[in-house]
């Protein structure tokens, strides 16, 4: 192709216009290569052609792959829909009754409340274990029968006690026995697993369990006699697994609802959340950002616990005299472990041993601090 740039109306094949119609020279004479470049003759000249070599190619791999196509065309507001809108399901636009009662418990992770049946299962779990040990007494009996009246061969050999079994035609053979606490063993170990995963599941927290019994006995979504359900407390399991929840997460939620106002719920809820329903008294809060806001409380709670301590046995052992001051920066060492171990305890739900490690490591630091201002004085 001859000339010094490609017309102005060039497109590619995917509809947008070629890299190379941007790009105008003084350069007189060139030629085109096979990327689109400009090739002339001097050195400033090859340089511009390595460069619209390599960004042809690119614009080329990107076009091919999607990816660059797909960056275009979302700036197109009249080819491409808007890809924030999302559909949400409200409360009140679900039908009466049980469309109703499923639309809330799972428009919140922490309402997936349902019974576990821990007493049917137990009472299950009891009859497949009578019948299994009703067949293990029956096979025990055949096994000592044979073995008291001279049959041990059949003991010794399966195929030969199933081929006499059936020569002398008795009522239950062996191998029917064995059948027989086979299928029960199945369903009994099936049964037994699924029953230890489902005590696995956690309990309802009291705040979930109470929001949701008050929403299912204000609104009354079903008879009477279906929506008891909700009171078997001790029976009820949730399907949310997510973090544990402390007290003070709890309290961190109920300072929300009492502050409840505009300016909160921009905060702490997303646009979904707040189109989920227009009852008053329904709340929603995003988890995430609850555990953001609670994350800075207790971060800014621990950084006071360890400023607090270090200045105040500064000014005991600089300001102090030298056998006083370090009884005194003792104390304060005492006190603030014990206010570092009450504020683990209620604001985590950290494990003994961990609090035990986290008030240890926080003991040390203070008594190295100590043992460092004893030392210089």
């Amino acid at each position: 192709m001859a000339g010094g740039r490609p017309p102005a109306d060039e497109k590619l094949e995917d509809g947008f216009s070629s890299p190379t119609t941007a790009y105008t020279s003084d350069l007189g004479e060139s030629t085109l290569n096979e990327c689109g470049a400009v090739i002339g003759d001097s050195a400033s000249e090859q340089r511009w052609c390595g460069l619209f070599t390599v960004l042809s190619h690119l614009s080329r791999t990107w076009s091919s792959s999607g990816t660059w196509r797909a960056r275009l065309r979302l700036k197109d507001p009249e080819r491409v829909p808007d890809v924030e809108q999302t559909i949400t399901r409200q409360l009140e636009s679900c039908p009466e009754g049980y469309p109703r009662l499923a639309a809330f418990l799972s428009s919140e992770n922490s309402f997936s409340i349902y019974r576990g049946f821990g007493y049917l299962h137990s009472r299950v779990l009891l009859g497949l274990q009578d019948h299994i040990v009703s067949l293990e007494r029956e096979l025990d009996q055949k096994d000592s029968f044979d073995q008291n009246n001279g049959l041990t061969r059949r003991l010794q050999s399966r195929a030969r006690d199933e081929r006499e079994s059936h020569q002398d035609g008795e009522e239950r053979p062996r191998d029917q026995i064995l059948d027989d606490i086979r299928r029960k063993l199945v369903e009994y170990d099936e049964i037994l697993v699924k029953a230890r995963n489902l005590v696995s599941f956690q309990k309802a927290s009291e705040r979930d369990y109470r929001s949701v019994s008050n929403w299912i006995c204000n609104l009354k979504p079903l008879v009477d006699k279906e929506q008891c359900f909700i009171k078997h407390k001790e029976d009820l399991l949730t399907l949310h697994n997510g973090r544990e929840w402390s007290g003070f997460d709890g309290l961190i939620e109920s300072m929300l609802l009492k502050l409840d106002c505009k300016l909160v719920r921009q905060i702490f809820l997303t646009p979904e959340m707040r189109v989920k329903t227009t009852d008053r008294n329904v709340h929603y809060y995003a988890r995430s950002r609850v555990d953001v806001f609670v994350t800075l409380v207790i971060t800014t709670i621990i950084f006071i616990l360890l400023v607090l301590p270090v200045v105040a046995m500064y000014r005991l052992t600089t300001f102090g005299t030298s056998s006083g001051s370090t009884f005194k920066a003792i104390g304060v060492l005492v006190v603030f472990t014990l206010l570092f171990s009450a504020a683990m305890s209620l604001l985590t739900k950290a494990r003994r041993h961990e609090l035990f490690g986290a008030s240890a490591a926080y003991c040390a630091v203070l008594v190295v601090f100590i043992s460092n201002f004893s030392n210089t004085q």
